[in-house]
């Protein structure tokens, strides 16, 4: 990837000549409609169905139990069960989306073996509670304690610790039986917890929407994942509504609209006919290569978070991995992975992906809002910006040391590249590209290219020197837009806000590859903006040279390169970089791209 790029780096990459501005009008802010509520897109898509609302009803429990060792062998068997009952959803997920999501509910069983819980509904059950009640006591209580804390994950984890709470409550009550959602549902709720959405009968739920969540919770990943459109933080007016209302869902602009016409049906269900028939066009021609009409080609390859995956790439049009995101080996399990584990792992994607199409391994990336249960981390006061990436991994050299030798070993395999999650500071680089050379002498492999992904503003700034002596660069536009907004790209309040298009964004991006073509390296861009069809034009324009999105989006992706023209998109890009905000980059890219 790189030497084909790189050869092309003066007739694609140059300084174009300047051009004639265009006049661009953008467009007041769009009003409310009457009867639409606004939220945030959380997952692309339009539904058109009925209401549901999806409450939790609270149980009711009796309090005093019978003989103490039948209740506390009622609560184990009800704890053994809820394990089995996640380990079915985490498989479910693994077919059905892939390990990121699935190992939300690996998180959960972990929740089933906290030791405070255990230990208090344990000595309640002994005091003669029953141990329905005793559970109930244990799990809502530590809930509450992590609820009141200002640690953003610890409150994360308090709603999980209720999902399950209440999975192992149910159990002990009598079963709990799958919800009976009617056929053409649009599920309302104040929000759904992991379990509720993965349990969903997909046939029958065209969307759903929460009033509280946000564009990055879990409620967004699992829908993108199942193919939902889903609005998060709408307008609570939307609990009022009478189960039955007929609403329109679209999930790419946020809205519902709770009293829609015949006319407005008509057009939902045009678009949704046309948006399934530019994907079988897309999808028809997507092994094809992604070149624009003037005859520049972009690389686009895929992200993906499990083995599995790799074999559904080159189905899509895939020219590679952009990034294989390790953390679902570390993730659905106790202990981390040992070396051979590991290599095995890395070595059946490269192989699946071929001799021609690059791996590019992130090593993993971890801390923040990804703790692992079995490290040692202390709580953080603010953990985005405390011991994550590869500030961990420097940190624990020998389980740093373990991932190295073994994505090297799988290097014979493939097109194999190793990148850097957070690097912030040259030492840091340094550092770890030092131990990778130590191993690689040991093991007595071949050199393999090296990189960072540029995720901290601090590594676009000074990206030149970094380019001096890292072999590529790949944007993490999710976390380089929070870090430059300063804004948490987790707080439902925010989220709207939180928008990679933004000209200070785009202008971090322009920099980074500036410093990369000083030193004939090539730059790709794995974060969620790859995917954004309004972004291909500017990231085109801006010089990118390697686009890694989603497995869905690629063929779309390859589409929408293919219907561009270089200069065209150059100069979109001198526009977007000039713009206010976001929305000003949007209208831009609509105007001139539509």
């Amino acid at each position: 990837l790189a030497t084909d790029l790189d050869a092309g780096a003066d007739a694609t990459h140059g300084e174009p000549a300047p051009a004639a501005p265009m006049p661009v009008t953008l467009p007041t802010t769009e009003p409310v409609a009457e009867g639409v509520l606004r939220g945030v897109a959380a997952s692309p898509g339009l539904g058109i169905g009925h209401v549901f609302h999806l409450r939790h009803d609270d149980a009711v429990v009796e309090q005093r139990g019978a003989d103490p060792m039948q209740e506390q062998r009622a609560l184990e068997s009800a704890l053994s069960t809820a394990h089995l009952q996640l380990d079915g959803l985490r498989q479910r997920l693994i077919e059905e989306a892939d390990a990121d999501h699935a190992a939300i509910f690996a998180a959960h069983q972990e929740l089933l073996e906290d030791p405070e819980v255990l230990d208090r509904a344990a000595a309640q059950v002994r005091a003669g509670d029953s141990a329905a009640w005793a559970w109930q006591q244990a799990y809502t209580s530590q809930a509450d304690r992590l609820s009141a804390l200002s640690h953003a994950v610890m409150r994360g984890r308090a709603t999980d610790l209720r999902d399950v709470g209440r999975r192992v409550l149910h159990l002990l009550v009598g079963g709990s039986a799958p919800v009976d959602v009617p056929a053409d549902s649009i599920v309302v709720a104040e929000d759904l917890t992991p379990s509720d959405t993965a349990a969903l009968d997909r046939t029958k739920v065209r969307a759903l929407c929460t009033t509280m969540g946000s564009a990055t919770s879990h409620v967004a990943i699992l829908a993108r994942g199942l193919g939902l459109p889903a609005v998060a933080g709408v307008d609570p007016r939307i609990l009022a509504l009478p189960a039955g209302t007929r609403v329109v869902v679209d999930g790419d602009r946020g809205t519902v609209n709770t009293t829609p016409s015949a006319d407005d049906e008509s057009r939902i269900v045009a678009r949704q006919a046309v948006d399934d028939e530019r994907r079988g066009r897309e999808l028809a021609v997507a092994r094809e290569p992604a070149t624009t009409t003037d005859g520049h080609r972009v690389e686009v390859v895929a992200n993906i978070g499990a083995v599995s995956e790799g074999a559904r790439v080159a189905d899509v049009g895939g020219e590679g991995v952009g990034l294989l995101r390790s953390e679902f080996l570390f993730m659905d399990r106790r202990t981390a992975p040992d070396e051979d584990e590991q290599a095995k792992s890395y070595r059946t994607v490269a192989r699946a992906l071929g001799p021609e199409r690059i791996l590019v391994i992130r090593t993993l990336d971890v801390g923040g809002d990804k703790p692992l249960p079995y490290l040692d981390v202390a709580v953080e006061l603010n953990p985005f910006l405390g011991e994550r990436g590869v500030r961990l991994t420097l940190a624990r050299p020998e389980l740093f040391r373990t991932q190295v030798r073994a994505i090297l070993r799988a290097s014979a395999s493939g097109k194999v590249a190793m990148m850097f999650p957070m690097i912030a500071t040259l030492a840091e680089w340094r550092a770890a590209k030092a131990l990778v050379e130590r191993e690689r002498e040991a093991l007595g492999v071949a050199p393999i290219p090296v990189g960072i992904m540029v995720e901290i503003p601090a590594a676009a700034l000074i990206a030149e020197q970094f380019a001096r002596e890292a072999d590529f660069f790949s944007i993490g536009t999710n976390d380089l837009t929070q870090y430059a907004l300063a804004m948490d790209r987790t707080n439902p309040r925010l989220a709207p806000q939180v928008d990679a298009l933004h000209p200070s964004v785009l202008r971090l991006i322009e920099r980074t590859v500036a410093g990369a073509r000083a030193h004939g390296r090539w730059v790709g861009v794995c974060g969620a903006l790859a995917g954004d069809l309004h972004a291909v034009p500017i990231l085109v324009g801006l010089g990118v040279d390697e686009l890694s999105a989603d497995i869905p989006l690629v063929p779309a992706v390859k589409a929408r390169v293919r219907s561009l023209s270089l200069a065209e998109c150059r100069e979109t890009a001198r526009l977007a970089l000039e713009a206010g905000d976001g929305t000003e980059v949007r209208a831009i890219v609509t105007q001139r791209h539509s």
